[in-house]
């Protein structure tokens, strides 16, 4: 049987952020790769960011096609279960 590929994960991240560093940490240890979106570098980034998440705080995060919010809304999300699920392509 042929395992699944899992979603790509997208992070818009800014230089000066404790809490994408945080974002990432959880990340790599949960052994997962992501695409990193610098978005204080690139204001048609920024502008994309907000149009997709509806936020303009960092980081935002992306499982797939699913907005799983900052770091505190993807940690609730894992506390809660519904993280990993999202690995698996059922949000994607």
């Amino acid at each position: 049987m042929n395992e699944q590929a899992s979603p790509e994960i997208t992070l818009y991240t800014s230089a000066v952020c404790a809490y994408c560093v945080a974002a990432k940490n959880f990340l790599r240890s949960k052994g997962l790769e992501w695409t990193e979106v610098r978005i204080d570098t690139d204001p048609e980034e920024r502008a994309r960011m907000v149009a997709r998440a509806g936020r303009t705080s960092v980081p935002q995060i992306f499982v797939g096609k699913v907005h799983v919010g900052g770091y505190d809304d993807m940690m609730a999300l894992h506390r809660a279960g519904g993280f990993e699920p999202l690995l698996v392509g059922k949000g994607a």
